[in-house]
C-alpha cells in the first residue's frame, strides 16, 4: 500500500469510524441523507458533454467524496464539472477509511466514551432550550391576545413583541448551535436553508471573510459615496461571466463582457421577495464639462429571490422575455449594453447592486423602460421606486485588443477612433525660470 501522505499523520484513530462504502453501483453511500444528493444524480444522467481528452483520462478515477489535496480538486472540477463534498480533512478521513475497509458505523453512534457522553449533555441542553422555546412562544401568544391600553400602548407593544420575537429566535439558534450532525451536514454543504440554523452559520461564516472583502473592495474603489452614499450589504453575492467567476473589483476582458453577466445572491433571513438588478458605469467621461457622469447598462426587475432561490440567471431571463406574450411579464426593463471605455481613459468601474423592492410588490416594466442610460442617477432611481439595496458588487474594463469590435457590435463605430489624452498643463512662471536655469 501506498505511504500515507504527511497530511494525514495528524488525523487521529477516530476517524476509521467514519467509512467509505461503496452501493451496489460503486456510488458512494451517504449515512445522513434520505435522498440522493445532486453529485449522485450526475452520474447516473446520460452524457452530453464532448468527448474527455486523452490526457483527462490518464488522471485516473476521481471521487468527490474523496479527493484530497488541491490537484485532485482542481482536475474534478476540470474533467467532471463537479465540486469536491465536505472539507478536505473529511475527505481524507473517508478514504483512509476505504483503504482500511473499515465497517460501517453511522456518525452517532460512534463507540467512543468521551463522544458519547458529550452527547448527553448536548441532547440535555437542546430539551432545556425546547422548553425555553415553548414558554416563550406561550408568552408571546399571550401577549398577542392582550389589550393594547394593558401594554402601555401599540407601540410599546409592538417593541415588546419585537424583543421576544428575538429572544425566541435566538433560543431556536443556542438549540441546535451544538449538534454535531448539524455541524457535519453544515460543513458538507448539506445544510437546508430553509432552517434558522444552517441560515445563521452561513451568515457567519460569509461575515468573516467573504463580506470583509467585498466591503473592502467597494470602498476602496470608491463606490461609495460615487454612486451611493452608504450601503450595508447583507447579502452574499458572486459573480461570473459564463464559467469565469469574477471577484470583487476583477478586470474583464471586454470580449467576455459583452455577453450578460450571472450573480448568484444567498440572503439569510426568511421569505420570499423580489429584486431588481442595476448596472452602472460610474466612469463616463463627459467630455464637455471635463468631468465624469453615469451610465445605466441595465435594470431587470421582479426577479424572485430567497434563501434556497439565489440564482439570477439574466441570460435565461432574457429568453423568456423574448417568449412573453405581453410587455408586462418581461423583467428586463432596459436590456443589457456591453461595457465599453474609449482608448487612453482610465477604467471603468461597473457596479452591480441587487436592489430589494418595497414589500415583495412587482415594479411596472413598461414604466422603467422609459429610463434613460446616459446621465443615470442611481440615488434617484432608489427614492423613486422605494427600493433597498441588500447588496453589490463590481468589476472593472478598459479599453484592450477587443473593444474595437465590441464597440462595433454596439453601433458605437464612430467612437472607435476617439482616444483622450491628459491635458497638459504649463508650469508656473517661478517654475518655467527654474527648468531654464537646469
Amino acid at each position: 500500500m501506498a505511504p500515507v501522505p504527511p497530511s494525514l499523520r495528524q488525523l487521529t484513530t477516530c476517524i476509521r469510524c467514519v467509512p467509505h462504502v461503496a452501493g451496489a453501483h460503486g456510488t458512494p453511500r451517504r449515512l445522513l441523507a434520505s435522498s440522493a444528493a445532486a453529485r449522485e444524480d450526475v452520474h447516473t444522467r446520460p452524457s452530453t458533454a464532448q468527448p474527455v481528452p486523452d490526457y483527462m483520462l490518464k488522471w485516473g478515477t476521481l471521487d468527490p467524496q474523496t479527493v484530497e489535496n488541491k490537484k485532485q480538486e482542481r482536475r474534478l472540477v476540470r474533467r467532471e464539472n463537479i465540486q469536491p463534498v465536505g472539507s478536505r480533512r473529511r475527505r481524507a478521513a473517508l478514504r483512509r477509511s476505504a483503504l482500511k475497509q473499515a465497517a460501517e458505523i453511522p456518525f452517532e453512534q460512534l463507540p467512543y466514551q468521551c463522544f458519547q457522553e458529550a452527547r448527553k449533555v448536548l441532547m440535555e441542553d437542546r430539551r432545556e432550550k425546547i422548553g425555553d422555546i415553548g414558554a416563550q412562544q406561550l408568552r408571546i401568544r399571550n401577549l398577542l391576545a392582550q389589550d393594547a391600553a394593558v401594554s402601555g400602548g401599540a407601540l410599546a407593544k409592538e417593541v415588546r413583541l419585537s424583543s421576544m420575537r428575538k429572544h425566541l429566535h435566538r433560543l431556536i439558534i443556542l438549540a441546535d448551535i451544538n449538534d454535531p450532525i448539524v455541524k457535519r451536514k453544515f460543513e458538507d454543504g448539506q445544510g437546508d436553508m430553509n432552517k434558522p440554523i444552517y441560515r445563521y452559520l452561513a451568515d457567519q461564516k460569509w461575515r468573516q471573510y467573504k463580506r470583509l472583502v467585498l466591503d473592502q473592495r467597494l470602498n476602496q474603489l470608491s463606490v461609495m459615496p460615487d454612486l451611493l452614499p452608504t450601503l450595508d450589504v447583507v447579502a452574499d453575492i458572486d459573480l461570473g461571466f459564463g464559467r469565469k467567476s469574477v471577484g470583487p473589483g476583477d478586470f474583464v476582458d471586454s470580449s467576455i463582457s459583452e455577453n450578460m453577466p450571472r450573480l448568484n445572491v444567498q440572503t439569510f433571513t426568511p421569505g420570499d421577495r423580489l429584486v431588481t438588478v442595476v448596472v452602472v458605469d460610474a466612469d463616463v467621461p463627459d467630455l464637455d464639462k471635463d468631468s465624469f457622469t453615469h451610465r445605466c447598462h441595465l435594470i431587470a426587475s421582479n426577479i424572485p429571490l430567497s434563501p434556497t432561490q439565489t440564482s439570477i440567471a439574466l441570460q435565461r431571463i432574457a429568453h423568456e422575455d423574448v417568449k412573453a406574450a405581453e410587455a408586462s411579464a418581461r423583467k428586463i426593463a432596459l436590456p443589457w449594453a456591453a461595457p465599453w471605455a474609449h482608448k487612453g481613459a482610465p477604467y471603468h468601474r461597473l457596479a452591480i447592486f441587487v436592489l430589494e423592492q418595497k414589500e415583495a410588490q412587482p415594479l411596472d416594466v413598461t414604466k422603467l423602460a422609459s429610463t434613460k442610460r446616459d446621465k443615470f442617477s442611481l440615488r434617484g432611481f432608489i427614492q423613486k421606486h422605494s427600493l433597498s439595496p441588500i447588496t453589490a458588487t463590481l468589476f472593472r474594463t478598459r479599453w484592450d485588443e477587443s473593444m474595437a469590435g465590441v464597440m462595433e457590435r454596439a453601433g458605437l463605430g464612430d467612437q472607435v477612433g476617439v482616444e483622450l489624452k491628459r491635458r497638459r498643463v504649463e508650469p508656473l512662471p517661478h517654475k518655467r525660470r527654474t527648468e531654464r536655469m537646469r
